[in-house]
């Protein structure tokens, strides 16, 4: 027994500590998924939208820093109580939208591992299987390190994983696991690999009645064979695109996604996902005015893509003067690219070599001497 609850012991500890790390290492894609569990065709509980981004950020912290206690065995009753609690929780809520179809992906590990909520259900009932062992076999579970020492680590875990979170907030994502990260080649990623499929036909001879299954139809068929039907084995399976919805339309509706992608050299998108809403400092508006100037007068392509309406469009220009063109790109998009609001990504014949949040917004000079040549 001592042995499957240290194994039990290693096993919860280190996932809880991944769990809460690729959430925390994104807290604002995990505020977004928080909000589709929170919207009317799901829990329908729009009352706590405006504390999503409390709530993302704070089960992060104490996902992991309840992996941490538990591995070092520290405040065992406390920490058992909480695990048990967690683990049921996320059981009856995966369960829940898995079975009433209510959110397709659960984001239990976020880009990192995507997993549908079926797949999250039973992902929980094995964890909360250890769980239990845990709680039986508490007796085995010693701690690593006595007294205050044992306290400090767990503070010091604590406000590392806090400040972790707040980082990854304010900067960007440390490890990108999203279809857009730097290096991936957009028009590439959006074809993906279509599946494999043989055909076959039944046909039924004129003469004996024999019906028999062809992979083609036998020269002149109708002589002699009669069509009944056909079916449609799939022999290898493709592999979908990695980036399926991403479009640039002018304010006109004219697609323009192929001809942007294809421009040679470099440009930069400015990912603005709703201009109406969103709460920016005029600093900030002038740093990016003055990179994309400088970008436009060295032959640096600059564009914004936004799924704000052109009446907001052109209120901003009319209080910014941004010298840069404005296009149309779905909002979801827009989030799922950059996770800032504005945000910029430098791409390069259609490949994404680096990303900024607004509260990093480089100068010419910064890009120039380490992305153009």
């Amino acid at each position: 027994m001592k042995k499957v609850v240290k194994f039990s012991q290693i096993l919860v500890g280190l996932l809880f500590i991944f769990s809460g790390f690729v959430k925390a290492d994104d807290p604002a894609g995990f505020t977004i998924k928080l909000q589709e569990y929170f919207a009317t065709d799901a829990l329908n509980m729009l009352w706590l939208d405006k504390f999503s981004f409390v709530i993302a950020f704070t089960i992060s912290i104490v996902e992991m820093t309840l992996g941490f206690m538990i591995l070092l065995g520290a405040r065992k009753k406390l920490t058992l109580t909480l695990l048990v609690l967690m683990e049921v929780f996320f059981t009856f809520l995966t369960w829940y939208t898995a079975h009433y179809n209510k959110v397709l992906e659960c984001g239990c590990f976020g880009d990192a591992i995507p997993m549908t909520s079926w797949q999250s259900f039973w992902k929980n009932i094995v964890l909360l299987v250890f769980v239990f062992i845990l709680v039986i076999g508490n007796k085995h579970i010693t701690s690593l390190f006595k007294g205050a020492f044992q306290n400090v680590l767990v503070i010091l875990f604590l406000a590392g994983s806090t400040y972790f979170s707040y980082y990854c907030y304010n900067y960007l994502p440390m490890l990108d696991f999203r279809p857009y990260k730097i290096g991936t080649d957009i028009k590439k990623a959006m074809q993906g690999t279509p599946d494999i499929n043989k055909f076959y036909y039944t046909l039924k001879n004129k003469k004996s009645g024999v019906t028999k299954e062809f992979d083609k139809f036998p020269d002149n068929y109708q002589n002699d064979w009669t069509y009944i039907g056909s079916r449609t084995e799939t022999v290898s399976k493709g592999i979908e695109p990695k980036i399926k919805d991403f479009s640039i339309s002018t304010l006109t509706d004219r697609d323009v996604t192929d001809s942007l992608l294809s421009i040679p050299g470099s440009q930069f998108l400015l990912a603005y996902y709703n201009i109406e809403e969103t709460s920016i400092d005029k600093e900030t508006v002038k740093k990016i005015n003055a990179l994309a100037a400088n970008c436009i007068k060295n032959h640096v392509g600059f564009i914004c893509l936004t799924n704000s309406g052109a009446d907001q469009i052109a209120l901003y220009q009319q209080q910014y003067h941004p010298p840069y063109s404005f296009y149309e790109t779905d909002g979801t998009v827009l989030q799922t690219m950059i996770r800032s609001d504005p945000g910029l990504v430098l791409i390069k014949n259609g490949v994404v070599q680096a990303m900024w949040h607004y509260h990093s917004i480089p100068s010419y000079a910064e890009v120039a001497a380490n992305y153009i040549h």
